[in-house]
């Protein structure tokens, strides 16, 4: 509230952010903000040129680990050569679907149609059950037929989730089985180097030879990137040091551009919820603390309340002692002073035992057996893999502290 008792402006976005939209994941640029990515913007502008001028487009597969640019090359360049193709008098269409979010052929086939429909300003009205993803193909043919498209460009996110490769196979012979007469290719992006090695035989020859791989973005290339979307900021708010921390930090972590966008915008975020009036490194170290807290969260939501009474016990341990390994007994004695305060029944030590083994498999713990000598024998032993500040705050949170 002001000082006279009214409330102030509610919905002040302050003074950080000139437009946002640049720093937020899923932004899709104008092809000239898309940077460090030259040589595979050729590749896949060699793929689509065809295309341009009417004949087909060429299948293409790119790998990659997540944020090294594949799904923002493919839609910046499939957007430009729609553009280049209308100036020549073509009609290329493109249509996106990300298969994470529709894994089965119905799911992802009815996407398929949708975006088509809306990119095309059909008005077709697609229902959203009651059909057979064949049937949503046909949706598909009828509108390549009625809006006289020359060419067809299909960008298949994440493919590698999708459940089988029939929507796969359909499309690239599409032409060949009289489906269509529209010249239809496909671009298939997956995080995983041996996708193609999984295809069936008589898809994977119906597919051009055409392969990409994305390497991780370096230091270098992430600070170009930034620089590239600093107008987001209003003029004078970036201090010096924030664009090269988070590259530096990004490059060193895991080369991802897209976790580096999303710190240099929480950063942003951070400083306008403090009303402070510039963005500083102080905000990108809280940012990526506060990432790595979400992540975490994520992971322990759905866990029962004594496996976070155990993992508060082992944080606590390695937070206050110089060591960081601790047997299964050691974790056990604080976990049932942990887990009676909350004024629940202890399991038992065997079941302890189990479920911290159990958390190595989600890279939250990691388990081993070290030697105690002749006296002691072999005993397992358990390290946190996480800063404890990080899983405190992430338990808190989900608490509701």
């Amino acid at each position: 509230m002001a000082e006279n008792g009214e409330l102030t402006d509610i919905f002040d976005t302050g003074d950080i952010f000139a437009n946002r939209e640049l720093v937020r994941v899923g932004h899709v640029p104008e092809l000239d903000r898309v940077v460090g990515r030259d040589e595979e913007i050729r590749s896949v502008g060699s793929a689509l040129a065809a295309a341009t001028e009417g004949g087909p487009p060429e299948t293409t597969i790119i790998y990659g680990k997540t944020g090294t640019g594949k799904s923002l090359v493919s839609r910046c360049v499939t957007r430009q050569a729609s553009r280049r193709a209308a100036n020549n008098g073509t009609a290329l269409e493109y249509a996106y679907v990300d298969c994470s979010d529709y894994q089965t052929e119905t799911q992802a086939s009815r996407e398929l149609a949708r975006e088509l429909s809306e990119n095309l300003e059909a008005g077709e009205s697609i229902p959203q059950t009651g059909l057979s993803a064949v049937d949503y193909r046909d949706i598909t043919w009828d509108l390549l037929s009625n809006h006289e498209v020359d060419s067809l460009v299909v960008i298949l996110d994440e493919i590698d989730k999708l459940e089988n490769e029939d929507l796969l196979r359909s499309l690239s012979r599409a032409r060949e089985s009289g489906k269509s007469d529209t010249f239809i290719g496909v671009i298939c992006i997956s995080n995983k180097i041996e996708y193609r090695e999984r295809l069936n035989e008589r898809v994977d020859s119906s597919l051009q030879d055409n392969e990409l791989v994305f390497d991780p973005y370096g230091a270098k290339q992430l600070r170009a990137i930034l620089e590239n979307r600093k107008d987001a900021f209003k003029s004078g708010v970036l201090s010096d040091e924030v664009i090269p921390k988070t590259a530096a930090l990004a490059a060193r972590e895991h080369g991802d551009a897209r976790k580096a966008v999303e710190t240099f915008y929480e950063a942003g975020r951070l400083a306008e919820k403090n009303g402070d009036g510039q963005v500083t490194a102080a905000h990108v170290d809280e940012a990526i603390t506060q990432a790595e807290v979400n992540r975490f969260h994520r992971l322990v939501s759905g866990q029962t309340p004594h496996v976070k009474y155990i993992l508060r016990a082992l944080a606590a341990l390695t937070a206050s002692e110089e060591k960081k390994q601790f047997r299964t007994a050691k974790i056990y004695d604080l976990y049932t002073t942990i887990a009676t305060q909350e004024g629940s029944d202890p399991l038992s030590h065997d079941r302890v035992r189990r479920l911290l083994k159990e958390q190595a498999f989600l890279g939250i713990t990691e388990s081993e057996h070290t030697g105690g000598g002749d006296r002691e024998g072999s005993y397992l032993v358990h390290r946190l893999m996480r800063n404890p500040d990080i899983v405190f705050n992430a338990l808190n949170t989900d608490r509701g502290i």
